[in-house]
């Protein structure tokens, strides 16, 4: 049981977020242009961002055990986009408030060093990307793109992306771990989503349902809001690469 959520510490907010445009009449670009402009634009918009602050609140439901578990969470990301969390409250089970909850924020804070990110970032290094189509994602154009690992890691993901068209930030991945992250775990699916904060994207929501043996299926929701930029120091660094007329 301590295993069945470790994978999406890992995913939540390891994938990158940037910009490019379309029209109608445009042919597609080849999946991997596009993930190289995600990769570029990314790393603009992180040297602009500076570090971020926000709130989560994790909740973990199994019907089967008629078991439920809350926990609210504090969240600082550093400029290098490492992460520090702090459990504001918790409530409910406490067998998965310990062994499941506090683990995946363990493990994500451990996955978010700019070391262990390179092994599992959207990038060439780590997936094969195919251009699949394109659709509207909340009123938007996205660009869907098939995700296939490089290798059977759980530390990564089978399945897809959603890429806004304008802003080229990464709106949606959806899938299943490459890995099955314990010999309990049956099956693992997941979708997490992201929304537009000035010219930032952060997250939104992340819905997973597990099948552990025995247990039957565990869901996990976790609620992102009140996500802001480090502004002053997202001026301060803008204002020294002349991006920013005072």
């Amino acid at each position: 049981m301590k295993n069945q959520f470790i994978i999406f510490g890992t995913f939540v907010l390891l994938f990158t977020a940037t910009a490019v445009g379309m029209s109608e009449s445009d042919p597609l670009p080849s999946a991997d242009v596009l993930v190289a402009r995600m990769l570029a634009h990314n790393t603009q918009r992180q040297r602009q961002l500076a570090g971020y602050s926000g709130m989560r609140r994790y909740v973990l439901e199994n019907e089967r055990m008629k078991k439920h578990a809350e926990m609210v969470v504090r969240v600082k990301g550093d400029a290098d986009e490492t992460k520090h969390f702090e459990v504001v409250s918790e409530e409910g089970w406490k067998g998965a408030q310990n062994h499941v909850l506090q683990r995946m924020l363990a493990t994500e804070s451990e996955a978010s060093s700019p070391e262990m990110r390179l092994k599992a970032r959207l990038s060439p290094e780590n997936y094969e990307f195919h251009m699949a189509r394109t659709e509207l994602l909340d009123g938007r154009m996205a660009y869907v793109i098939d995700v296939v690992p490089r290798r059977h890691d759980k530390r990564l993901f089978e399945g897809q992306i959603w890429i806004d068209a304008q802003d080229c930030a990464l709106a949606r991945v959806e899938g299943k771990p490459a890995k099955n992250p314990s010999f309990w775990t049956t099956s693992v699916h997941f979708v997490h989503t992201y929304q537009k904060s000035g010219p930032f994207w952060f997250p939104a929501s992340t819905e997973s349902v597990t099948e552990v043996r025995i247990f039957g299926a565990t869901n996990l929701t976790i609620h992102y809001f009140d996500y802001t930029p480090n502004l002053q120091q997202t001026i301060e660094t803008a204002a020294s690469q002349g991006g920013l007329t005072r």
